[in-house]
């Protein structure tokens, strides 16, 4: 039976494609600079979001936390809202790593809007931690995958720079965000002093993320990847992974969130009123069952028909489409648990 995996964006492989294009890559030590393949990634990356430089790494979680390095330093305070992915999934680094601590704030859209920036900026006192950043994640993955406004992004970003606040978008999924709404890529990269993009999750790679900025902040940052461990020598083989997801993969991630439409609206049609299903914004549909119980139950019963989904806590399930299911996964679905 074939697995209908939804438990991420992250479970793709690459095809016969992708791999060809890694093999045939011209690669070079990229710690000295000497990697064409990745110089190439970073400066099409950057030339998409309208920037001047991009900086490869291996994870999202590390160009997010190179970000924060960039911005903040010890003793220095990071507002972002209780959901997001740098607070809530990336093991602690920012006040373990860099000693920049997070002020968790409740945003019901699922974002750091700028009036709760405003309410949690530190006065200047010395009792008090300096507010150094802000950051935004964009789509919003634990809100169910929503896409931040861009005028709230715009509102954001006014009022960081009026009080000497930097702002940081976590935009690991921004190329579903800009498929969403039909925005260029630019937009986005207008709106932030550094975004992060990965290249691992609806792009399909392997691995690899980039962080895009100003000159100065990608310098800055290639010493701390240094310092991370991040720096990689023929790193050209996953850059060329890249350069392939962002010709064949990116122009169809709309393809997705048209899936998981079809894919809502199966389960809505399947499961009683018991289990809210969320109208999905881009591939991520979440589900709130109410009880542990009934998580557990769907969860497990999903698994013995080959449905695999992802329980964000005792009574949310994740399900997530990606270029790896089938077209019809929605009449599977159907035909599975009907």
């Amino acid at each position: 039976m074939e697995i209908l995996d939804f438990r991420s964006d992250t479970v793709t492989r690459p095809d016969a494609a992708m791999r060809r294009a890694m093999a045939e890559a011209q690669v070079g030590d990229d710690v000295f600079g000497e990697d064409p393949t990745v110089r190439e990634l970073e400066e099409r990356v950057a030339a998409l979001f309208g920037r001047e430089a991009a900086l490869f790494t291996p994870s999202g979680t590390m160009a997010n936390l190179v970000a924060v390095g960039i911005h903040a330093g010890r003793g220095d305070e990071a507002v972002l809202e209780r959901r997001t992915h740098t607070f809530f999934h990336e093991a602690g680094g920012m006040s373990s790593l860099m000693g920049v601590q997070a002020f968790p704030v409740d945003g019901p859209e699922g974002w750091l809007t700028a009036e709760a920036l405003e309410a949690a900026r530190r006065p200047d006192n010395v009792h008090f931690p300096r507010t150094r950043l802000a950051i935004v994640e964009n789509t919003a993955n634990l809100a169910g995958g929503r896409v931040v406004p861009a005028d709230e992004l715009a509102r954001l970003h006014g009022t960081c720079r009026r009080n000497g606040v930097s702002l940081h978008l976590d935009g690991a999924r921004i190329w579903n965000a800009a498929a969403a709404c039909g925005l260029d890529l630019g937009t986005y990269g207008a709106l932030a002093d550094t975004l992060s993009c990965s290249l691992s999750k609806g792009l399909g790679c392997p691995a690899g993320s980039l962080l895009v900025g100003d000159r100065g902040h990608v310098e800055a940052g290639r010493r701390l990847r240094k310092m991370l461990g991040g720096g990689m020598r023929q790193a050209g083989i996953l850059a060329a992974a890249g350069l392939h997801a962002l010709d064949v993969w990116l122009p169809r991630l709309a393809e997705d969130h048209a899936l998981a439409g079809r894919v809502a609206l199966t389960l809505r049609f399947l499961l009683d009123e018991s289990v809210q299903v969320v109208e999905p914004e881009t591939n991520i549909i979440l589900l709130h069952t109410g009880s542990p119980e009934l998580t557990h139950h769907l969860l497990a019963g999903w698994e013995a028909v080959g449905i695999r989904a992802l329980a964000l806590g005792p009574t949310c399930i994740r399900l997530v489409t990606h270029h790896d299911l089938p077209e019809d996964a929605a009449f599977q679905l159907e035909t599975r648990l009907g």
